[in-house]
């Protein structure tokens, strides 16, 4: 594996580690911080490497360039605190490069097992312990592998094996295209799944953060809007971001689990033109329920970080007294971890997000995947669908039919493979708004939705050790937002830490002391695809207002429970105290999206359902409007923003939309 920086870039990569770094006791030498760097980024396919090292250029010359390469430390430390002050846009752009370093230093591995980093001066330093060697008394779930669930390599289709034809090819294999696949293998149809990343199951997976973000995310989890003002998580594996998510499993207006003045999303997307049936659309949702034995989380899974959300927002609640507060459901998540009652309840290890080495979590290649293989569905993994083929006749309505998919192996050749019935698109909002673009839809990738999320740290009077737990583990619908609960292991949590040197290291030394979490507000039909990217502006009167709303709310709920400071993920890295005017702070301190540190899991709309092709991309059965054959099945095809965790929804709309045969 070569390096993916440069020697000028490596240099540069040195001095931001020696000014971020400034008088400040670490535990590598500057060298070895760029070395594990260097490895990351060498383990990112595509662009993303080459994209970053000509942003180390710019950060270079907004750092003085020569001097900042030449001169002491200091120089370069002071020259940071100015940036992170700064308010012209591509130098708040370039400050967040600070991430790749501090990766580079908390994200330190040691040979290949755990064992190997039991002496892992950095974890050591802020008093981490891997999952492996934590002491787990009576009752507590070991962590230990859990077999018997995974797919295996042997499952999948070599590559000069491929089927010249099929049936029905599925075009992605998460939670929208894993749930068609077998739906349509017990149609009887022959099913060719097309997946663009690799198979990892549960022995191939690893505490290594540096290695797993690499591999199991799109673009080595930087993928980006276009202004670079939201990271944008996708997985890109067999499973999809099934493998890499919480395992959150949340309806939409669920009595009980929902603000009573939440926006009724199924009545949101029949104003709009989608209705759906609610009793079939609950009905896809028990059985994706039933097979994914969906239920609440065991509360000695998060039993410091979950309780320190529900208490302070009781608390919280119990202070303002306004009733819409009062009204506001406080619960544990539901998750498609298990089940408890054959063993294979969550070991809750905190590691969700970079996969379960531990077989768990019942993802897409636990379940759906293997029911469609089962059924004699094909999975061929590690190949690129590109674009749909047409036939060169129309039905007699005129309409287009599909006749196959040009794919990209792994060594850059082309593959045509037909469809004799079908095709079903289910790559993700964005992956499969650009094959719909480059069939020849170019109104695919419109109206694009995110949930968003932006984290607040909060440093607690007495050790609390949330890192041994489960990373998510309870929420609080406040009705246009969510509160949730969420912790990260070191590297993760390094990156999203705000401050900077001296006060970022002070931050994380108190790892054992931290308690965190996170707002979820919505950006509702925002986005658009642009050339291939994903274009989406927050706008100064509806989204701003309501993330200054939010953080302010969870800033609240955090010195409720106990917090003796908070770090809003703001870019200067700021400490608030109780006492302070938090509205006051959130009002002057966020003036545009640049200013905070935002996050989306689960993009969905971009080819929304619609019985009026006009104004929709598939019709109400899924189907993309002008086509007799070809079906959108994932998260692209939800009308209006569902404001909740996407993946059970997109679940139950596959299952909605193939339950009886397409085709």
């Amino acid at each position: 594996m070569g390096k993916p920086f440069n020697f000028l870039q490596a240099a540069i990569l040195k001095s931001l580690s020696k000014a971020l770094f400034h008088k400040v006791d670490i535990k590598l030498t500057h060298d070895q911080i760029v070395a594990n760097v260097q490895y990351q980024f060498g383990l990112i396919p595509g662009d993303t490497p080459r994209t970053i090292g000509f942003t180390l250029y710019a950060v270079c010359l907004a750092l003085w360039g020569p001097l900042f390469l030449l001169l002491p430390a200091s120089f370069g430390a002071w020259r940071l605190r100015v940036l992170s002050r700064s308010q012209v846009d591509i130098l708040q752009d370039i400050a967040r490069i600070r991430g790749i370093v501090y990766a580079g230093y908390y994200g330190h591995w040691q040979g290949e097992t755990q064992d190997d980093n039991l002496d892992n001066p950095v974890l050591n330093a802020i008093g981490f312990t891997l999952p492996a060697h934590r002491v787990r008394g009576p009752g507590e779930v070991k962590i230990d592998y859990f077999p018997g669930r995974d797919l295996s390599h042997s499952d999948l289709v070599p590559h000069d094996a491929i089927p010249s034809e099929v049936d029905v090819i599925v075009i992605g294999s998460g939670a929208g295209g894993a749930v068609a696949a077998a739906n349509l293998t017990a149609h009887g149809h022959e099913v060719l799944i097309v997946e663009a990343g690799a198979l990892w199951n549960s022995h191939d997976l690893s505490h290594e953060e540096r290695r797993m973000t690499s591999k199991l995310f799109v673009d080595g989890a930087l993928q980006n809007t276009v202004d670079h003002d939201v990271i944008v998580f996708q997985g890109r594996c067999v499973g999809g971001s099934t493998v890499i998510n919480n395992g959150i499993a949340l309806r939409v207006n669920q009595p009980g689990m929902t603000h009573p003045d939440a926006v009724d999303v199924f009545a949101r997307w029949a104003s709009l033109g989608a209705p759906v049936d609610v009793a079939r659309f609950h009905h896809a949702y028990d059985k994706v329920s039933e097979r994914l034995s969906i239920h609440p989380i065991d509360p000695k899974s998060g039993r410091n970080n979950g309780p320190h959300l529900l208490n302070g927002w009781a608390a919280h609640a119990a202070a303002t007294g306004d009733p819409r507060d009062l009204a506001a459901p406080a619960k544990w998540f539901s998750k498609n971890y298990g089940p408890d009652s054959i063993g294979a309840n969550c070991a809750y290890c905190g590691y969700c997000n970079t996969g379960c080495p531990y077989g768990r979590k019942q993802g897409m290649a636990q379940s759906f995947l293997i029911d469609a293989h089962q059924g004699g569905a094909k999975i061929l993994a590690e190949t690129k669908a590109d674009a749909i083929l047409w036939r060169d006749d129309c039905d007699e309505d005129g309409k287009r039919i599909a006749d196959g998919v040009t794919v990209t192996l792994p060594d850059g050749s082309h593959r045509i493979i037909r469809a004799r019935k079908g095709v079903v698109v289910a790559a993700g909002t964005l992956a499969s708004s650009r094959v719909l673009q480059k069939s020849g839809f170019g109104q695919s990738g419109t109206n694009i939705s995110l949930n968003i999320a932006c984290p607040v740290v909060a440093l607690m009077p007495t050790e609390l050790r949330v890192w041994d737990e489960d990373q998510m583990a309870t929420y609080v619908d406040c009705g246009d937002f969510l509160l949730e609960s969420h912790f990260q292991p070191p590297m993760s949590m390094s990156t999203l830490m705000p401050g900077w040197i001296e006060d970022h290291a002070r931050r994380m030394l108190n790892y054992n002391r931290l308690a965190s979490a996170g707002i979820l507000f919505p950006a509702d039909r925002r986005g658009h695809m642009e050339n291939g990217n994903l274009n989406l502006t927050l706008r100064s009167d509806v989204e701003l207002p309501l993330l200054r709303r939010a953080l302010a709310t969870l800033t609240k709920v955090h010195f409720a429970a106990g917090a003796l400071e908070v770090y809003p993920a703001l870019l200067p890295g700021q400490t608030l105290y109780p006492g302070d005017d938090i509205d006051a702070f959130f009002a002057t301190a966020i003036r545009e999206a640049d200013d905070v540190t935002l996050s989306s899991s689960h993009p969905h709309g971009g080819n929304a359902r619609n019985a009026d092709p006009a104004k929709g991309v598939v019709d109400l059965d899924c189907r993309v409007h002008g086509t007799t054959n070809v079906l959108v099945t994932d998260a692209s095809t939800f009308t209006s923003c569902i404001r909740v965790n996407a993946q059970l929804t997109t679940m139950a709309m596959a299952y909605y939309a193939t339950e009886a045969d397409p085709f």
